[in-house]
């Protein structure tokens, strides 16, 4: 099902029954529906390589890492969106609004890749929205064109500790889950554009 070309405010109801029909995805911010492009193979790699690292080393835990299929709501904000990969510690629990229970509103960990098309809102809108979030502890953007991961994570007194990462031989702390990722493994297969282009 596509939507319709004139612009037009929705509400959840008709979001997620549009979601629930449609066979590409959407993303709902305030009213506004988005279509969500696909990504680069490069993209691709460097989501699988964060997924196949976190899922080994939680292997025993009470945490799951998910893929981009699953969606997540923001609690008391009109957000619904497909992180890159999300963890969630203990049961999943479901968004009130969707019957259909596919909509979580417990995310511990959320990963974002960036590309072109979403940066801006990566860093924006969803980055603002996501602090927000009641069970999100941790927060981590990851370029794809060059080594950097910046995770953002909340201490206990609520403010959020931001910290980047550039070596390739570092590690990426994430505090809220008690592991490390190697930036190694999470760009392995990797190949960089070169600085002048």
């Amino acid at each position: 099902m596509s939507l319709p070309v004139q612009q037009h405010r929705y509400t959840i109801e008709e979001y997620l029954r549009i979601e629930n029909d449609s066979s590409d995805r959407h993303e709902y911010f305030d009213g506004e529906v988005i279509a969500m492009a696909g990504g680069t193979p490069q993209h691709s790699l460097i989501i699988s390589n964060i997924i196949g690292e976190t899922r080994a080393r939680l292997k025993g835990s009470h945490c799951r890492v998910y893929d981009a299929n699953l969606r997540v709501r923001v609690p008391r904000k009109q957000l619904y969106v497909y992180p890159d990969a999300t963890v969630i510690c203990g049961p999943p629990e479901f968004d009130a609004n969707d019957r259909s229970q596919l909509t979580v509103v417990n995310p511990r960990v959320i990963f974002e890749v960036l590309s072109a098309s979403t940066e801006n809102r990566d860093y924006g809108i969803k980055f603002r929205r996501y602090l927000e979030c009641p069970t999100l502890d941790e927060y981590v953007i990851v370029a794809q064109d060059i080594p950097s991961v910046q995770t953002c994570f909340r201490q206990s007194d609520g403010t959020w500790l931001l910290t980047p990462i550039s070596d390739l031989n570092s590690q990426i702390a994430l505090r809220s889950i008690k592991i490390s990722l190697p930036m190694a493994e999470v760009y392995a297969g990797v190949e960089f554009p070169s600085p002048e282009t």
